[in-house]
Order: structure tokens, then C-alpha cells, then sequence
């Protein structure tokens, strides 16, 4: 067809603008931020263990027991649904985590002795059972393409910086604010409620995703994809977690007992302290690349070993407060790494589930070692059962790093 009065063909209306997929979401700092405020109240109760001992009554054993409550409730949660939010989308996953960590908050509130101490450990543990894979998932997922290296490092100091912020919160409030049982658990829950509504108003990312009422048990799935990275990973994860368990539970028992310090807000200053050096230690990551981050940090793991096992022989605070630096960026280093290496190999659908079973492995070093000192403290006294935990986990992540090295070798054609 021509145009009539030029005689040429009819001039093409210009070419529409390729559809731009929607940018994603800028709310994955709100994510983060009740990631943060979900792992805060799991550490909360740290400092306040001496107290509840006077009040209850009960050994050191009995803490670690308590702690260890906390870590298998996360397990429990991690292997039986920690890939839900797959399938059911992650926000309705975060708000039922929210939800649990309000209804721990209230059973510490209730004073009613060990048995709803427990409790509280309990749903402290499925709160952050819920949250560590699905939260981890959903912050990398609301970042814009163009940041997504940085969300894996909000992902993990979120993780990692609530749950360092617990006890210096709780530890400031103990010693120089009333009703040291009571007043963190008032500000944790007003920090929650902050939190669910962020969360409610934030866009869901698992496209397709079915009700909540269809959720259904089930295992966390390993994709082929990951089987390769998974391994190195998570014995990384299981070494630093190991050190950071010990420094959540014992450490203020060990500070009062041996070293004569009663300040509760000390305690959580060096249990912070750890948690800091985690996320200092995750800012290296990039530079060094997720896979040599792994057996670095396990190496830098080991000098933190060596200086809380020198804090534990010499009765000494210095090197314990080093231990809590060094080890806890060692700690950071593996743990960023193991999150960056398998968050990049696993397929969308199943990133869930695999950092969720990453996280399994990694409880459990945060659990099976601490009671192991419990079990050890009543007969070898709190300081030597430190220091055979202290040989134990230097030996496993030197095999780890030995390990891990020898892998990233090339080998010869």
C-alpha cells in the first residue's frame, strides 16, 4: 500500500522498546532487617544464664542442654521443612517465623522455671529454623540484579549481626536497666512487631507460589548442581559454628568462674564481639572469591582455637577476647563463602532447600560440641573441657582446610 498524496509506502510506527523484565525489589534491606531482628532474640538469653541459675537452680550441664534445645529445634525445622518456601513463597514462611521468636519472647516472660525455659529455647530454635535458609534466599532474590554480591553480604551479617546484637542488647539492659528478666524481652518483642509488618508489606518472589495450608514435610533436597560444592562447605560451616556455640554458652560461666567477672554487659560485649568479627570477616570475601574464602577461613578458624585455648590454660581475659576476633572472622570467611558458592550453584527453585541444608550441617556444629563440653565440665572442670573442645575443632578444620586446598588445586593433565 502506498500513502495517497506522497505515493510512497505509509511511514512504520516506531518500534516499541524491548519489555524490561521489573526491576527487583529495593525492600531486601527490609528483609534483612527482621532477618536480623528474628537471630537477635536467639542469643538474647545469653548473658541472663547466671541469672536464671540463681533463680532456678541448675548445673552447667543443664545449660548447655538448654542451648542445645534451641539448635535442634533449628535441625528439626531445617530437615523437615526448610525447603517449604519453595513452594509455598517465602514471606508467609518469614511471617510464621516472626511469630514463633514473639511466642518464645512470651515464654520468657512467664518465669515459669526450666520447663517453659525450655520452651522458649524451643520456639526460639523454629523461629530461627524458619529464618535462616528462606530469609537468606529472600534477600538475595529482592536485591536488583546489580546487587546482588552486596545482598549476599547483608544476607549474612543480617544472620550473623542479630544474632551478636542479642546479647549485647540484653547484657547493657541486664546491668544498668530494671527488671534484667523482663526489660529484653519487652524490646525484642516491640522490634518483632516493627519487623512483621515490614515483612507483610514486602512482594513475594517464588512465582506460582501455592497457600500456605499445602505445605507439606520434607526433607531439604540436594540438586546435582551443588552435590560438588556442598561438602567443603559444610564442613566449614559445621567448624565456625562449633566455636561461635561455645561462645554463646559457656563463655559467661567461664567468665564468671574463672576469670571473677560478674558484668553482665561485659559478657555480651564479648559475645558481640565474635559475631562483629564474623561480619568483618565476610566483607573479605570478595576480594579473595567464595571458594578461597572456605579454606582461609578455616585456617584463620584455627588461630582463634589456639588463642581461647591459651585464655582457657592461663585463666587469662586477653586472649580470650582475641579468640573472639579471630575466630569469629574465620568464622565469617567460611560461612560467606559456603552461603556465595552454594546460592550460585543452586537452581532457583531448589536455592531454599540447599542453603537450609547447609544451615542443618552448620547447627549441628553450633549443638553436638557444646554439650559435649557440658557433658565434660563436671568432670574435668569448665576449663579443660574448653580446652579438649578447643584441640577437637582445630583438628577438624585443619583437616577441612587441608581438604578443601587440595581440591582447588588443579590437577595435572
Amino acid at each position: 500500500m502506498t500513502d495517497r498524496r506522497t505515493g510512497r509506502p505509509p511511514a512504520r510506527p516506531p518500534a516499541r522498546p524491548p519489555a524490561r523484565h521489573p526491576a527487583r525489589h529495593p525492600g531486601y534491606l527490609g528483609a534483612a532487617a527482621a532477618f536480623a531482628v528474628c537471630m537477635a532474640g536467639t542469643t538474647l538469653p545469653t548473658p541472663l544464664y547466671g541469672l536464671y541459675q540463681e533463680e532456678i537452680g541448675f548445673s552447667e550441664l543443664m545449660v548447655t542442654v538448654v542451648f542445645a534445645v534451641y539448635a535442634f529445634g533449628v535441625i528439626g525445622v531445617l530437615l523437615f521443612v526448610g525447603n517449604v518456601s519453595d513452594s509455598v513463597g517465602r514471606r508467609p514462611v518469614l511471617l510464621c517465623g516472626l511469630a514463633l521468636a514473639a511466642a518464645s519472647a512470651v515464654a520468657f516472660l512467664a518465669e515459669g522455671g526450666l520447663p517453659l525455659l525450655c520452651l522458649g529455647r524451643l520456639l526460639s530454635g523454629l523461629s530461627a529454623g524458619l529464618f535462616t535458609g528462606t530469609a537468606t534466599a529472600y534477600v538475595l532474590e529482592l536485591a536488583p540484579p546489580d546487587r546482588r554480591a552486596r545482598a549476599g553480604f547483608v544476607a549474612t551479617a543480617a544472620n550473623m549481626g542479630g544474632l551478636g546484637c542479642g546479647p549485647l542488647l540484653s547484657g547493657l539492659l541486664a546491668e544498668y536497666a530494671p527488671e534484667p528478666l523482663v526489660l529484653p524481652f519487652l524490646v525484642h518483642l516491640v522490634l518483632l512487631a516493627a519487623s512483621f509488618a515490614v515483612t507483610w508489606f514486602l512482594p513475594e518472589t517464588v512465582h506460582g507460589a501455592r497457600p500456605l495450608r499445602t505445605a507439606r514435610p520434607r526433607r531439604p533436597s540436594l540438586p546435582p548442581e551443588v552435590r560438588g560444592v556442598f561438602v567443603p562447605a559444610a564442613i566449614a560451616a559445621f567448624a565456625g559454628f562449633s566455636l561461635l556455640g561455645l561462645f554463646t554458652s559457656v563463655t559467661p560461666a567461664f567468665l564468671g568462674q574463672s576469670l571473677g567477672i560478674h558484668n553482665h554487659a561485659v559478657v555480651g560485649l564479648i559475645v558481640f564481639a565474635a559475631f562483629f568479627a564474623s561480619t568483618l570477616g565476610q566483607l573479605l570475601v570478595p576480594r579473595l572469591g567464595t571458594a578461597r574464602a572456605i579454606p582461609l577461613g578455616c585456617l584463620v578458624l584455627i588461630a582463634g582455637l589456639a588463642l581461647l585455648a591459651a585464655s582457657l590454660a592461663w585463666t587469662v581475659l586477653a586472649p580470650l577476647v582475641l579468640s573472639a576476633l579471630v575466630g569469629g572472622a574465620g568464622q565469617g570467611m567460611g560461612l560467606r563463602g559456603a552461603v556465595g558458592e552454594i546460592a550460585g550453584a543452586a537452581p532457583a527453585e531448589h536455592r531454599g532447600g540447599a542453603l537450609s541444608a547447609l544451615f542443618v550441617v552448620a547447627y549441628f556444629g553450633i549443638s553436638v560440641p557444646v554439650i559435649g563440653v557440658g557433658l565434660l565440665a563436671e568432670p574435668l572442670g569448665l576449663a579443660d573441657a574448653g580446652l579438649v573442645f578447643a584441640a577437637c575443632m582445630a583438628v577438624l578444620a585443619a583437616a577441612s582446610g587441608t581438604y578443601l586446598l587440595r581440591r582447588a588445586r588443579p590437577h595435572p593433565a
